[in-house]
């Protein structure tokens, strides 16, 4: 693993790069025997520090869980990162676009705990009985590191590319719905741009929080009751910019929007 300065060196790198809307240079690039185990450890180290400046961990976002994101990012495997409080958007939020960095939109579903799920053993059934409600979801990508070339060493240091997050339309009790059929519609400014079906992450969404639960259990952690989890994209990422407004249709489901000012 690289040395403890070095994870602290990338953690104040990237940490500048938010609060300056800026990005760094490839990590892999610069050290190309960093691994996945050192990619966490930057990434805990984001964490620990924001967790001590008083914001609120609310949840945790998983990413590159269907084929059409792989294929997106070149990236075969999927990651996890953290959610904080102010990382979190109601229905209908204009978002100032300014504060992220490469924004685009996913189109996800949110898994809503009532109870905790513990690796390393988790099962979708598991997670299914563990889940309060699912709800449509958005999540705003923003990268602080330079994307051309980056693997998934370079993501998951990037606390896995996460900017924040837009919850809204109807919160569903997971038994009364097969989660693998929703379907949603992606628009920016009225014009359809992307569409998906939930079966696109990993068969049924429910698949990647039991992985995220497991992988949690080889660091000693696990998915608590209340928390957010964001299952993955069904769709490719869009770009948005200044003055977008993005609408996602989730059927039955209702909609989800936001504009981006």
């Amino acid at each position: 693993m690289l040395p403890d300065q070095t994870i602290t060196d990338i953690a104040d790198q990237l940490a500048g790069a938010e609060r300056d809307r800026t990005m760094i240079p490839r990590l892999t690039a610069r050290f190309p025997k960093m691994t996945v185990e050192d990619s966490y450890a930057v990434q805990n180290e984001w964490r620990r520090r924001a967790v001590e400046s008083g914001r609120r961990l609310v949840g945790r976002k998983i990413g590159l869980t269907s084929k059409v994101m792989q294929v997106a990012t070149g990236i075969t495997e999927p990651d996890y990162g953290a959610i904080f409080d102010d990382q979190v958007f109601e229905n209908g939020s204009v978002i100032d676009h300014s504060q992220f960095s490469n924004v685009r939109i996913e189109v996800e579903l949110a898994f809503v705990l009532g109870k905790a799920v513990r690796g390393p053993n988790a099962t979708i059934f598991d997670v299914l009985k563990a889940t309060e409600y699912v709800v449509p979801a958005l999540e705003i990508l923003s990268s602080r590191i330079e994307m051309e070339g980056r693997t998934i060493v370079d993501t998951i240091s990037d606390n896995a590319a996460l900017g924040g997050m837009v919850v809204g339309g109807n919160p569903t009790n997971p038994s009364t719905v097969d989660m693998r059929w929703i379907s949603a519609l992606l628009y920016r400014n009225e014009t359809i741009e992307e569409s998906g079906v939930a079966a696109a992450v990993l068969n049924h969404p429910a698949t990647g929080v039991a992985w995220l639960a497991n992988k949690l259990a080889q660091h000693d952690d696990h998915l608590g009751a209340g928390e957010i989890v964001l299952a993955g994209s069904f769709t490719r990422p869009m770009w948005v910019y200044p003055s977008d407004t993005v609408l996602a249709d989730y059927g039955p489901m209702g909609t989800i929007s936001c504009r981006f000012a």
